[in-house]
């Protein structure tokens, strides 16, 4: 008696993620994208080998990426009215050189999951605009591997020779700390965003600076570092109402954070800007409608993702960047939310 046939496994277009595959074929990830890419690199074993399990995957070499007219965003998690400015600046360059615009936001997803990577691989992007935290040296390494020119934007750590699309971190800080100087407030305290973020990093030293120049020594007891979310604002800006000897004013990491105090404030029984002065920084839409208005440091974030996607076409096209490293100006926005100590 014969044994009835298996039945044909049913494959799908790349249907295991590409770390997958190099798991099998014991390879890196860089070395498949490679493979599949169809760039030189690889040894004649390691490249029949690799081909031999993407063929059984399911997968199919893609277009030569010079051929590739799409320009791709990827955010974690960012706020929707930022991440809308960005889109809008990347999108209008975008059509200017003839290319489609998309985005892919990995927030919600996995940092060690490999699966959007792959997502992103197969949409074949000429280029890629790194918003935030989202692309790591690893991830960094699978493009630049298949052939996909990579632009940071506002990086949260250093990428090496990636070229990075910022704003003036540290200027931004000093222009918010010199208004409440001015003001005459001398008990200034912070709520940062994480200690190990580039942008926290530098608004913290802009403040500081200010506060030398000004021979105004900086308290740390005053210093609170936490995510750039509106539940650490409130929290943080608690701890430090209900300390001793309370600041008169307090700087934020970004809007939301100083959203946050706004509320510990209100818990705490003090008055903005009466018994309390509060500065943010980005000036998203919501610092104009709250109750006082706040003081913020505006971030162009239309005009940086307009740079970073003139960075990331020219890189697509074989191009050079004249500087890896671009800051575009921020703006004080002064509200209702800052007034002399009482």
């Amino acid at each position: 008696m014969l044994d009835s046939p298996r039945p044909r496994r049913r494959r799908r277009v790349g249907d295991l993620p590409v770390a997958a595959i190099a798991e099998l074929a014991g390879v890196s990830p860089p070395t498949v994208s490679k493979v599949l890419n169809g760039r030189a690199g690889v040894g004649d074993e390691t490249r029949r080998r690799v081909e031999a399990l993407l063929r059984d995957h399911g997968y199919r070499r893609s277009a030569p990426a010079q051929a590739a007219r799409h320009l791709e965003a990827v955010f974690s998690g960012m706020l929707s009215s930022i991440a809308m400015e960005i889109m809008r600046g990347a999108e209008a360059v975008a059509g200017t050189h003839d290319m489609t615009f998309g985005f892919l936001d990995v927030g919600r997803r996995p940092k060690t999951s490999p699966l959007w990577m792959d997502t992103l691989l197969r949409r074949r992007p000429a280029a890629v605009i790194a918003v935030s935290s989202a692309i790591t040296p690893e991830h960094r390494e699978t493009l630049e591997a298949g052939g996909v020119a990579l632009v940071a934007l506002d990086p949260t750590r250093d990428l090496g020779s990636t070229p990075a699309i910022g704003s003036t971190n540290w200027s931004g800080a000093l222009d918010a700390t010199r208004h409440l100087l001015d003001l005459g407030h001398r008990r200034i305290a912070v709520v940062a965003g994480p200690a190990k973020d580039l942008s926290s990093r530098a608004r913290l030293d802009g403040l500081r600076a200010a506060m030398d120049a000004a021979g105004v020594p900086f308290d740390r007891r005053l210093l609170r570092s936490g995510a750039f979310r509106f539940e650490q604002g409130r929290d943080l800006g608690l701890e430090l109402l209900r300390l001793p000897d309370p600041p008169t004013a307090i700087v934020c990491g970004d809007d939301l954070q100083a959203l946050g105090v706004y509320e510990a404030a209100r818990i705490a029984g003090r008055r903005i800007p009466d018994d309390l002065s509060v500065v943010g920084f980005d000036d998203i839409e919501q610092a104009a409608w709250c109750a006082p208005s706040l003081t913020t440091v505006r971030q162009p974030f239309a005009e940086m993702g307009a740079a970073a996607a003139k960075v990331a076409i020219a890189l697509a096209a074989g191009e050079t960047p004249r500087r890896t490293r671009v800051e575009l100006a921020t703006t004080l926005v002064v509200r209702g939310s800052t007034a002399p100590p009482a």
